[in-house]
């Protein structure tokens, strides 16, 4: 099965799943035919997605921007001070999170690891 994301805007609105057979020509998957596939059933642009991340950087979810220049989905960003780390397009906090103790949950208005 193969995973793609509806986008409106760069924002992915939805993400579905099709048939392997619907994404292929002889046997070999390709991603524009996939694309055109939901195209064709539901209209809109869509862009293929991996479950396990091993294209695109993440899996798309609902919300992600579709960044064109990375070919990357990229999740909402979760505070403000979070800068986005361009190996893995993931967002970082400006402190590593500790090692010990926690449970950790970040405080953005001192922009802080605290405990919970």
């Amino acid at each position: 099965m193969a995973h793609f994301a509806e986008l409106v805007n760069g924002i992915v609105a939805r993400v579905i799943v099709v048939s392997n057979a619907d994404t292929a020509s002889n046997g070999v998957e390709d991603g524009a035919i996939g694309a055109a596939f939901c195209h064709n059933l539901l209209g809109g642009e869509w862009v293929q997605t991996s479950y396990n991340g091993n294209m695109r950087f993440n899996y798309a979810g609902i919300g992600f921007t579709y960044d064109t220049v990375r070919d990357a989905f990229i999740a909402p960003k979760p505070y403000a001070s979070w800068v986005l780390d361009e190996a893995t397009c993931r967002w970082i906090a400006p402190v590593p999170m500790p090692s010990e103790g926690g449970p950790w949950m970040w405080d953005e208005d001192t922009e802080s690891w605290i405990t919970v």
